[in-house]
């Protein structure tokens, strides 16, 4: 593999830190509630944790979001995680170094649905040649009570985004991808209505460059619209308490499965930092099963791989 200059992933971390300024604007005005807090961190680490550092912002009870997290950070070291490393012999011992832009938005509105964003770059050398690098990301929503439009438009804005990269056929992939890569197994349904995952892509660092800052500003272009359809729709503690319910699937998600929390944890990375994107607020109930023919027995209908964009035209 050709080595890279550090220019390069010093271009992508300036990128990321970019792209988490012009969401947080973005969202702050959207809410017009409140503002995100930040929290600027450094890793102080030896021998396998070299150090790197982040910004956490977090901003809580605002008029659209109870919880709204975005995280940069700039980490590095000289040893992976056993699981990190086990197909890929190459980076054992390498130095590496890995940077990224996750988000997950929490509303306080039951019909506005919770989401996700991450936008990621890795790169690691060994006795100065590089030996692995990839970008990987993608954008996914949760809803508790699904609109057709609304998943319409999420598809449409990640279809379109795609079009420049291999069209239908890249969206095809990363859509599935993306239904694969959420799936709670134990539970036999997706974590929402999808949208777009990558990870480990490889082929050419300026396009697959260029792809990943698509997807990262994609996803103001689907989210948007959502929070102005749905962040004054009328809604009761009937709705209340099945969205802290659905929100015990988030978490259950991000525990058991998300290689991302995994990751972080095993790395030594800093746990306020990657736990962020758990709910404030949430609830379990043993055995709820929802009143057949209701609103809420309606979104069992959504969680499972579907083509949308024939399937609600």
């Amino acid at each position: 593999m050709t080595a890279l200059p550090t220019s390069s992933f010093d271009t992508v971390r300036d990128w990321l830190a970019g792209l988490q300024d012009r969401i947080c604007a973005a969202i702050e005005q959207a809410d017009g509630g409140a503002r995100f807090v930040e929290d600027a961190w450094t890793r102080e680490g030896s021998g396998a944790l070299l150090g790197g550092g982040g910004r956490t912002r977090i901003l809580r009870d605002g008029a659209v979001f109870e919880q709204a997290g975005i995280g940069f950070s700039d980490v590095s070291g000289t040893q992976l995680p056993p699981a990190a490393t086990a197909a890929r012999p190459e980076l054992v011992g390498a130095q590496w170094r890995a940077c990224g832009v996750s988000l997950v938005f929490h509303p306080r509105n039951p019909y506005l649905p919770t989401t996700h964003a991450n936008v990621r770059h890795f790169r690691a050398e060994k006795d100065g040649e590089t030996v692995g690098w990839w970008f990987g990301g993608g954008f996914d929503l949760t809803p508790f009570y699904p609109f057709d439009e609304d998943v319409l438009h999420w598809h449409r804005t990640a279809r379109a985004l795609c079009e420049p990269f291999g069209g239908e056929a890249r969206y095809d992939a990363h859509k599935r991808w993306c239904d694969d890569y959420f799936l709670l197994k134990h539970r036999g349904e997706t974590r929402g209505v999808g949208g777009l995952f990558f990870d480990d892509l490889q082929d050419d660092f300026e396009r697959d460059y260029a792809y990943m800052r698509a997807v990262g500003d994609g996803f103001l272009d689907a989210y948007l619209p959502l929070i102005e359809r749905r962040r004054d729709t009328l809604h009761g503690e009937r709705e209340r308490q099945f969205q802290l319910y659905r929100r015990g699937r988030y978490v259950e998600f991000n525990l058991v499965f998300d290689r991302g929390t995994h990751f972080g944890l095993q790395s030594g990375g800093r746990t306020e930092s990657i736990l962020m994107s758990l709910p404030p607020l949430v609830r379990w109930e043993y055995g709820y099963v929802p009143e057949a023919g209701s609103t809420e027995a309606r979104l069992a209908d959504y969680l499972r791989p579907r083509d949308w964009l024939k399937e609600l035209t």
